[in-house]
């Protein structure tokens, strides 16, 4: 498998990868450094409401620390209609938007071949963003050579990277229902609340919002946590919520696409 990878890079000689900080495209930005020269890799991050800080920080850190070739751009999502309107394909209309701005900016930089960090997981569930990239041309190595989600932190942490078991996240958006009308406050909101369930102790959290009524994924091991945290949970009803529950589902992906 990595085999195949390897090939696959050295075949393409000169990359650029839109990268976000997860793990996936952070596996193929460390391992396209360890194969080709690295004025041959470029990584290109996106700035936007949508990521949140954390994440961002994180992932700066990470290109920062080893010492990797990157550009950051400054994305404003809500100058696609479909994504502030979050209808159910918003993914699509601003993943083409995104990936469109990183192919421009490759080329200007002379990088032809722009990647991502697809892999073979992302095939099986609901991804109109995967129709996006199709369509743009943009190359998924860790798919094309049968990478898994858990192939890759596998291979990750053979390879040393720090976060290899770092929770997959996703954009801020996801925290809302389908046609909810968006905004940077709405989002912002999101990112406050999950930074501070998080700073309990809890890795990985999904914030959904239902107008005034929040509703908080965790792992079922986690509820106790919650509980015994009420004090710092119900301080976010200060960020305009009438209602804050637990879901006691516990950690759903994808819970708007069921």
């Amino acid at each position: 498998m990595l085999e195949k990878l390897d090939k696959k890079l050295k075949e393409l000689e000169k990359v650029a990868i839109a990268f976000s900080g997860g793990i996936d495209s952070s596996f193929l930005v460390f391992f396209a450094n360890k194969v080709l020269p690295k004025e041959n890799v470029l990584a290109i991050i996106v700035k936007g409401q949508m990521i949140s800080k954390r994440d961002y920080a994180e992932a700066i850190s990470f290109l920062q620390e080893n010492n990797f070739q990157y550009i950051e751009i400054n994305c404003d999502v809500f100058e696609v209609e479909a994504f502030k309107e979050n209808h159910k394909d918003r993914c699509y209309y601003c993943k083409k938007n995104i990936m469109s701005k990183i192919q421009k900016v490759a080329k200007e930089k002379g990088f032809n071949n722009v990647l991502d960090g697809k892999n073979t997981d992302d095939t099986l569930c609901y991804r109109p963003g995967n129709k996006a990239t199709k369509e743009l041309g943009i190359i998924s190595p860790l798919e094309e050579s049968g990478f898994s989600k858990q192939d890759i932190r596998k291979y990750s942490k053979q390879l040393g990277i720090k976060f290899w078991n770092k929770p997959s996240n996703s954009c801020l958006a996801t925290r809302f229902p389908y046609n909810t009308l968006l905004n940077d406050k709405y989002l912002e909101k999101v990112d406050i609340a999950e930074e501070t369930i998080k700073e309990l102790g809890i890795p990985k959290v999904r914030f959904r919002v239902h107008q005034n009524l929040a509703r908080i994924e965790v792992e079922a091991r986690y509820f106790n946590t919650i509980l015994q945290n009420q004090d710092t949970i119900l301080k976010l009803k200060d960020l305009g919520f009438e209602y804050i529950t637990l879901d006691l589902n516990g950690l759903t992906s994808g819970s708007f696409d069921k």
